[in-house]
């Protein structure tokens, strides 16, 4: 029988990075699908104001290519979150050719809400770690997706 080697990638005590991570973003869609009840596109549509409210102004499609969302459907998002005046298309100052999604007034009162109910939904995910730890979690989890890549291609899934 061979003996296991010092440079084998997967320890026997090494938990299963994926699954692990695949039952917590279930279990954060199901508690943020229920935290934001009827905002158009529900999560999609939460990701999209978010980054309105949050970050520079960007065009649909730079806007599309940093949340991995698909640019047709993100038009279809674009187009009911502006009809609930959550989100408008302003011109570029620098290309007027191009539009801006930029949040409304009414939009930004609104994200704050939900995010206050997004927190509230988080809580019990995070049931199994004390109070500073849940800080240094999402810290960590910060960190790790911000060395990442920025999201391109078509990677749209359920959120």
């Amino acid at each position: 029988m061979a003996a296991m080697s010092t440079t084998d990638p997967a320890p026997a005590d090494v938990r299963d990075f994926g699954h692990e991570l695949g039952v917590l973003v279930r279990g954060y869609h199901a508690a943020v699908d229920e935290a934001i009840g009827d905002l158009p596109h529900g999560p999609r549509g939460y990701r999209i104001l978010s980054a309105a409210v949050d970050g520079e102004p960007l065009s649909q499609l730079a806007l599309a290519t940093r949340l991995g969302i698909d640019r047709t459907v993100m038009t279809y998002v674009v187009d009911d979150l502006t009809a609930a005046d959550l989100v408008e298309r302003r011109p570029n100052p620098r290309d007027r050719r191009q539009r801006h999604i930029v949040a409304t007034d009414h939009g930004t009162r609104t994200l704050r809400e939900l995010r206050t109910r997004v927190v509230t939904a988080e809580e019990p995910l995070l049931a199994g770690l004390e109070p500073g730890e849940r800080q240094v979690f999402r810290e960590l989890l910060h960190r790790v997706a911000a060395g990442l890549e920025p999201v391109t291609g078509d990677t749209d899934g359920p959120c």
